[in-house]
């Protein structure tokens, strides 16, 4: 008799968390499920079109305002939806969340961890859409911010997906940090017995007549001396980072040739972790 009474509290207790077949409106759940997918789907397609073809200092704004908008909108499909099928009661509320934080907890812990770091990079936004950042060895531009991963495009036209939980475990480098361009670094090493004025000036020029470089921001060349020759560094910005490498090149290309006119030669820096060449 006792197992009898608990199998009808139990199934007493499912009634009141659960409501009745009949009275859950299927029709107005699939329509909220097939409005959200249609409003995520034209959003993650009309802002990008607008990014690419409005002005260049809203395409950041625009591409990070993607995943917002997928959150907010899935959030509110969840609110809206959850009412329908359940009896929202506090008490109610404490099953269910006990309930699924077991269930996900021993299923899907790795998912959930990722799903958590992407709710938590969308709101601090340490990379979002535009941005240029820089995961272990993988370096491109973020193409699209998910709830569970992060994918990147990468110089070499490659889409590199990166679980969103890297935010616990490793350092996250981002090249722009949704500003509209970015620092390009052109570096030469040069043997000693030059005229480092001289060099240092011409290096100047070869970045202020570059047809790529941002006026907005400082030309720096810096130098440092090491035991194998003198470390140039010529430090710009160009005006769309989408030019970063074609920048680079120009700087690279042209700087060779001023440190050939400065009666200057070019020395080879040493691999990493080897010994002088």
């Amino acid at each position: 008799m006792a197992d009898i009474s608990k199998t009808d509290s139990a199934a007493a207790q499912a009634d009141q968390l659960m409501r009745s077949m009949g009275e859950i409106n299927f029709i107005k759940i699939a329509l909220i499920v097939a409005g959200t997918w249609g409003l995520i789907f034209l959003a993650r397609r009309l802002l990008p079109y607008l990014a690419e073809r409005g002005p260049s200092r809203a395409r950041l704004f625009l591409l990070g305002a993607v995943p917002v908008a997928r959150l907010g909108l899935l959030i509110v499909a969840i609110c809206w939806i959850v009412p329908l099928i359940f009896n929202v009661t506090f008490q109610n509320f404490l099953v269910i969340a006990g309930a699924a934080s077991v269930a996900i907890g021993f299923a899907f812990k790795d998912y959930v961890s990722s799903l958590i770091a992407g709710i938590v990079a969308i709101v601090e936004r340490p990379y979002r859409p535009g941005d240029w950042v820089t995961f272990g060895d993988d370096y491109g531009e973020v193409v699209n911010v998910g709830l569970r991963a992060v994918a990147i495009n990468t110089p070499d036209d490659n889409v590199v997906t990166v679980p969103h939980d890297t935010l616990w475990t490793s350092n996250i480098v981002n090249g722009n940090d949704g500003a509209a361009t970015l620092q390009c670094v052109a570096e030469f090493y040069v043997a000693p017995e030059h005229d480092a004025i001289a060099l240092r000036a011409a290096l100047t020029d070869v970045a202020l007549t570059s047809a790529f470089l941002s006026f907005d921001h400082p030309v720096n060349v810096v130098l440092t001396e090491t035991p194998y020759g003198t470390h140039y560094k010529i430090r710009a910005y160009p005006f769309d980072m989408r030019d970063q490498f074609v920048f680079i090149s120009d700087m690279t290309a042209r700087g060779k040739h001023a440190i050939h006119a400065c009666g200057a030669h070019q020395v080879t820096a040493p691999a990493a972790g080897g010994p002088p060449v």
